[in-house]
């Protein structure tokens, strides 16, 4: 029987979950949405996926994919999977993909988002989707520290202890900081991320918005390749992953490259 590559584009709030990957007797995104896509398809459900979040780190446009032999329509898929599913997890798109597509090796680059919310008060409401840092920060301190991070370095000073088998060496393509309000926004366009490496980016920018380092610093600790230079590891409360980039076209995958997302 023909099977069909269908591509899923899901948000998830991953404040009671352990993180994407599926886990035995643990509550995680995949493990969630493939046993709901189990019960529309009546076979079991392999998803592959773009980037592996953390625990606690949420998602607004992961993008995964899974092949099946049902003949379910594009729209039913969506509203009977999203009427299964938590509410903590939402389907936004479903789309019938190219029968080579896959979602982690054709992935081009990612947009992941850290917010810090800048302020002395704070409402319990949103508290998982943020960090809160109650003293002022200096935004443009921090944007001028950020130029030091772009194009492609060793990140080894960026990495968390999970990644040290990885190559280290990643391309940060764009770093956009805004204020918005009481909130600072930190967002990262890259080819691929070492794991925790937006939170200690994000911790090391923060130190720079406290005038703990100077913007200059950001080159010492990237050429001293030492975990221990650079700021600490933020909170996953405050990351998103928002887009994932793909070409139009999806040729064959022939040479798989490791790829090692937060």
């Amino acid at each position: 029987m023909k099977t069909r590559n269908i591509r899923l584009t899901v948000e998830y709030d991953g404040t009671n979950y352990k993180g994407w990957q599926r886990q035995l007797q643990i509550e995680t995104v995949q493990g969630t949405l493939e046993s709901r896509l189990k019960q529309i398809c009546g076979h079991p459900v392999d998803l592959l996926v773009a980037g592996r979040t953390d625990a606690g780190v949420h998602g607004l446009g992961q993008t995964t994919n899974f092949r099946t032999s049902s003949t379910l329509s594009i729209s039913k898929f969506q509203n009977v999977l999203n009427h299964l599913l938590p509410r903590d997890i939402r389907v936004v798109k479903v789309q019938e993909a190219h029968e080579n597509f896959h979602s982690t090796y054709h992935a081009k680059a990612k947009l992941y988002r850290y917010i810090i919310r800048n302020t002395k008060d704070y409402t319990v409401f949103d508290r998982n989707t943020y960090h809160l840092v109650r003293h002022k920060l200096d935004v443009a301190a921090m944007k001028k520290a950020a130029k030091f991070l772009l194009g492609t370095h060793d990140f080894t000073s960026f990495r968390g202890t999970l990644g040290k088998r990885a190559n280290p060496k990643r391309t940060l393509l764009k770093i956009q900081i805004k204020k918005k309000g009481n909130d600072v926004i930190l967002e990262y366009t890259g080819v691929s991320f070492l794991h925790q490496m937006i939170r200690i980016l994000s911790g090391t920018l923060l130190h720079v918005g406290l005038g703990k380092f100077k913007p200059e610093d950001i080159k010492k600790v990237l050429k001293a390749k030492d975990r221990t230079k650079a700021g600490p590891t933020l909170p996953p409360s405050g990351l998103f992953l928002v887009k994932v980039f793909y070409p139009t076209v999806f040729p064959p995958i022939k040479k798989r490259e490791k790829r090692e997302a937060e």
